[in-house]
């Protein structure tokens, strides 16, 4: 296999897990953003944990074979983008470990104030990462000062500029949007109308943010231009634009299955439009176009590519197997007699 179609199959490969992993990840995190307000009672509060009780760790695979991949097929841009963004992914981390013990902990006592303690800590685990990992896409797209050694070179606050911040906030609602609908097809009893009215709330938000954020982008970043001027960028923008319309339209006629593939769409057509606007880089250098790290500059060696490829192309089909299995196993709804212990 060429060389140029290694790095084509690995860009293609990486992105595909990253997108599996907010699509499946960011159910997860709008479920847990939305446990503390939509359940008003302990047995509720079991019940929304439920939800995700047979999901959420297997979800959470997708990132670590994502961040495993990265750094073996691209080690460059894993030692880049690391360093760079060191703060946020700790961050990241803590919450990710915060929300697993949350799970664990909070059925070890019955006490009101324990549980609901571990409540408002898996809050936090899940509402963190989202706005973390949108300042990381936003600063991708953008641009960063790295120098020549593909090293970052601005300070610690530079990250969080006004397009990271308003890209975190779109991110975390759009999440708990994908959460809500999710919530609404997975439970019984009144949550399933909370789950449903906090839906409709959420879709004019995100909208409204995921406009917002053209119209910023197009002031800032080469991206947004062709986004919007590019007649091969503008279909995805168009397309992605169309989810989040017709959700809430599908919402109000009850539609919630399909209410949930918009959700899913609209996700994928947002690491879509951000992979194909980046191609072929994965980080630009605000200071010289040059030092920006691409998919030939921060790749492994053809030989390390070449026997990954036919390790993850032999594997990955039965790893999506098993997790579809697990969705259909688990496809019932939670009623409040088969709440498990969490």
């Amino acid at each position: 296999m060429h060389i140029l179609d290694l790095h084509l199959l690995w860009f293609g490969l990486i992105a595909i897990l990253f997108t599996g992993f907010f699509v499946l990840e960011g159910f997860d995190y709008g479920v847990g953003i939305l446990l503390p307000w939509l359940g008003k009672n302990d047995t509720e509060r079991r019940m929304i944990l439920n939800s995700i009780g047979p999901f959420w760790d297997g979800n959470e695979v997708w990132l670590i074979t994502a961040g495993g991949a990265t750094f073996a097929a691209f080690p460059g841009w894993y030692a880049t983008m690391f360093s760079t963004f060191y703060l946020e992914m700790f961050a990241i981390l803590l919450a990710l470990i915060l929300r697993g013990a949350a799970i664990e902990f909070r059925s070890l006592h019955d006490n009101p104030r324990w549980r609901n303690g571990w409540d408002w800590a898996f809050f936090t685990g899940s509402l963190l990462p989202g706005f973390f990992w949108g300042v990381i896409l936003a600063n991708a797209i953008q641009g960063l000062p790295i120098d020549a050694n593909m090293n970052y070179a601005g300070t610690i606050w530079q990250i969080f500029n006004p397009l990271a911040l308003l890209c975190g906030i779109t991110l975390v609602v759009v999440f708990t949007l994908h959460g809500a609908i999710f919530l609404s097809l997975r439970v019984n009893n009144h949550l399933i109308q909370r789950a449903q009215r906090t839906a409709k709330r959420m879709c004019i938000p995100a909208l409204l943010l995921f406009l917002l954020i053209v119209g910023v982008g197009f002031q800032t970043t080469e991206v947004f231009h062709r986004l919007i001027l590019d007649p091969r960028m503008v279909p995805f923008g168009y397309l992605t634009l169309a989810t989040l319309v017709f959700t809430p339209w599908l919402l109000a006629r009850g539609r919630s299955g399909w209410a949930f593939t918009m959700t899913i769409g609209t996700i994928i057509l947002l690491a879509v439009t951000v992979g194909i606007g980046i191609f072929p880089h994965f980080m630009i250098s605000s200071l010289n176009p040059a030092w920006s790290l691409t998919i030939d500059n921060t790749a492994s060696s053809p030989y390390t590519l070449t026997v990954m490829s036919w390790i993850a192309l032999t594997c990955i089909p039965f790893v999506l197997a098993y997790q579809a299995w697990n969705y259909w196993v688990f496809r019932k709804r939670i009623s409040p007699k088969a709440i498990g212990h969490y």
